[in-house]
């Protein structure tokens, strides 16, 4: 399965942590960070411990959110939420890679105590900081637990100084390099939230550009987002066509010791076909 949706939930409401396993996401982040109040903190924690103990064989990915390590809340995070059922931990605010290591290392103890097998638990950076953008593949690269690469626009544009439009000019540079960085890493790059829940015209046109960009998904923060994102994160029965006509051509092409061919009218190297190939294999794996 490829990772097209993560659905943000809230860690400190119950029900709707239980309900979040029955939605059409390709994963979840179960939240621990900004979606819940200081005071709320220890329950979310005791929510999401409880959840992912109960969680059945097979469910879906679950990540959880934890909170910047600037907040001081590492071990109380961590003792909560690494059992089996925990895909991976979304550190936010990531802003050097000795952060990345730091964490790496509280993981490996934890599952070492827990009978967990070592690396099992994956770690998805958010950058949402200038220098977090910056540091962007020392970050992607600090460890081999890193699987994800994710952009925050609110809390970037906060430090940057600026707002956040709908046209999105000011996240242009931030939001390449994190797809870039993702790239050069060999991680998956997954895109920011898309905060006006009822501008859907809005929400698919960030999704494409996104998707241009080389991002593989997009965070939502509501079930309404999900269809529009798996829709604008999948080929198209067109690409898919394309996709076959490609493969078969390039294969015949091999067969007859034939150099460079043309699909449709369009010139076919092996980074088309290896395009072509990668369409296909996500068609298999959804």
């Amino acid at each position: 399965m490829i990772t097209r949706t993560i659905l943000f939930v809230p860690g400190n409401k119950e029900k709707m942590v239980v309900k979040s396993l029955t939605a059409e996401t390709d994963a979840l982040v179960w939240d621990l960070e900004d979606a819940v109040a200081l005071a709320e903190k220890d329950l979310a924690r005791t929510t999401i411990s409880s959840a992912l103990r109960n969680c059945a064989p097979g469910q879906k990915p679950i990540y959880v959110r934890i909170n910047s390590m600037g907040a001081d809340m590492l071990h109380d995070d961590l003792s909560s939420i690494v059992y089996p059922g925990l895909r991976g931990v979304m550190l936010s605010k990531t802003e050097y890679p000795s952060q990345v290591q730091e964490l790496d290392q509280a993981l490996t103890r934890l599952e070492k105590e827990r009978g967990l097998a070592a690396g099992a638990v994956e770690i998805h950076c958010i950058l949402e900081t200038c220098l977090g953008i910056l540091n962007a593949y020392p970050i992607a690269s600090a460890s081999a637990r890193v699987s994800g690469l994710s952009f925050g626009a609110e809390d970037f544009t906060l430090d940057l100084g600026t707002s956040r439009s709908r046209e999105g000019v000011e996240l242009t540079y931030a939001r390449a390099a994190v797809a870039v960085a993702a790239g050069a890493a060999k991680v998956a790059a997954i895109d920011t939230v898309y905060s006006d829940l009822n501008d859907e015209e809005g929400l698919l046109k960030e999704c494409q550009m996104a998707r241009q960009l080389g991002y593989k998904g997009k965070f939502a923060i509501h079930p309404k987002q999900l269809a529009i994102i798996n829709g604008a994160f999948s080929p198209s029965e067109k690409e898919l066509a394309y996709a076959e006509k490609v493969v078969q051509a390039f294969t015949k092409a091999q067969e007859e010791n034939l150099g460079v061919i043309a699909v449709d009218g369009k010139m076919v190297d092996p980074p088309v076909v290896e395009r072509a190939k990668q369409l296909l294999r996500f068609k298999r794996a959804n």
